[in-house]
């Protein structure tokens, strides 16, 4: 039987507005919003100045192992759309210690800002404050605001490419878009389009999540088909940005999978090399059949460990029940899906960490009972087992890890919305620290 986790030591970022219809705070798709680079972890998250309204990217950084956050505050950019798809995520290039944001989109034109040289990799010569940064941009520099893809971003994300940094992000509608790549490079200080990794024919992919690992990117997604409805085809059309349906999960299908070898410039799937795009349909790049109508999530987690073994957390009704399941592919390329646990309490996503010493932690939130469950499943047994090792209660939203800290440290940093003490429908945003 597995260890049980010690309690976690956890810290307050800041007040989460609650109040709001939808989170903000602790979305599956923010990779990153907790980042760890050069021993100084950095969380970025919005907070109001003045309760109730209106929101501010906050963005904190402490020194480890334990000391204390401090946070500036970006003050010009008030943040007012109710809309969770508008979250605020983070990168760091390492080879300039640049420190990237994108925040507030739904099919938006592009906000960006990024800092001064060296502020990452030299942080206590650094005075934390918002002079630090750039005013919002509407383009990566090096690329012209005028680049196609700009004007319609979603779901924008940040992640290591080695020394450098990259940035994806789909464009066009629920059910109707693709998803494109970039890179930055420290040398230049410039951002390169790089291409179009995953193209949606009459439908988009939904990204679990990329990684860059033994120089590869991975990345696993799912496809969701298109449902045409009155106005669809209306370029003022804003109906697609609802929170649900004619284009909502019901119409996600299959567990896709594929790799680049070179930096993004071409795609490979398990029949061989696909091309400079992947399209809905390709040969080689589904893993497990799932139709329409099984329960299927967008966006759930994806972690790749050090041997490259890729593994993804979803959930689907494929074989009756509505269970969370782990979709394993050996580094040799064979893939299995096995049951976690039942799906009891909404509809929240969960997450996937991957420890130093190569042990699976699933972190599995459950709406409903506001608690939060842990389950380890060890590299030692092929992952084949899940025993669950820790349980919190008074935590809600979809909760994300620092893997860079917890490949580095052995210290699993979950954020997420914590319930304040003595304060009915009042909460934090707030990180646990586990030492494994």
């Amino acid at each position: 039987m597995a260890a049980m986790l010690s309690e976690p030591r956890i810290t307050v970022l800041g007040p989460d507005p609650a109040h709001r219809r939808c989170i903000l705070n602790g979305n599956a798709f923010q990779q990153d919003a907790i980042v760890t680079f050069n021993a100084w972890q950095y969380a970025a998250f919005y907070s109001p100045l003045a309760f109730p309204e209106p929101l501010y990217i906050h963005l904190a950084r402490r020194p480890l192992p334990s000391g204390p956050w401090e946070i500036l505050v970006l003050s010009d950019y008030p943040q007012t759309v109710d809309d969770g798809h508008n979250t605020v995520q983070l990168g760091i290039c390492p080879s300039d210690g640049t420190i990237h944001l994108s925040y507030d989109h739904h099919c938006d034109i592009l906000r960006y800002r990024v800092s001064v040289r060296s502020l990452a990799t030299k942080p206590s010569e650094f005075s934390w404050t918002e002079a630090l940064f750039t005013p919002t941009l509407n383009y990566l520099p090096g690329l012209p605001s005028t680049h196609s893809h700009f004007s319609y971003v979603t779901y924008p994300r940040f992640g290591f490419l080695g020394t450098d940094l990259f940035c994806s992000f789909r464009d066009g509608k629920a059910g109707l878009g693709n998803d494109h790549f970039y890179r930055y490079s420290g040398a230049s200080g410039f951002w390169t389009f790089v291409g179009t990794p995953l193209t949606g024919v009459w439908s988009n992919p939904y990204v679990n999540g990329w990684d860059f690992r033994g120089g590869k990117i991975h990345v696993t997604w799912t496809w969701r088909g298109f449902v045409e409805y009155e106005g669809w085809d209306d370029l003022q059309d804003s109906k697609h940005k609802q929170q649900a349906g004619p284009n909502g999960a019901e119409n996600n299908f299959d567990v896709c999978y594929a790799w680049s070898e070179d930096g993004g410039e071409t795609w490979r799937g398990e029949e061989g090399v696909v091309g400079r795009t992947v399209r809905t349909g390709a040969k080689g790049i589904t893993a497990f059949e799932v139709p329409k109508g099984k329960g299927l999530m967008n966006q759930e987690a994806q972690a790749v460990d050090a041997d490259g073994g890729v593994h993804v957390l979803n959930r689907d009704a494929a074989d009756g029940g509505h269970l969370w399941k782990h979709y394993y592919r050996v580094p040799e390329g064979t893939w299995t899906r096995q049951q976690i646990q039942p799906i009891t309490g909404g509809s929240r996503r969960g997450q996937l960490a991957i420890s130093r010493d190569g042990d699976l932690f699933i972190i599995l939130p459950d709406s409903t009972t506001t608690t939060i469950k842990i389950v380890k499943a060890a590299k030692s047994s092929g992952y084949a087992t899940y025993e669950e090792v820790w349980t919190g209660h008074g935590f809600t939203g979809e909760p994300l890890i620092d893997s860079a800290r917890l490949e580095h440290d052995n210290v699993l940093s979950v954020f997420i919305r914590g319930d304040v003490k003595g304060s009915a429908g009042k909460k934090n945003v707030v990180v646990l620290d586990f030492q494994l």
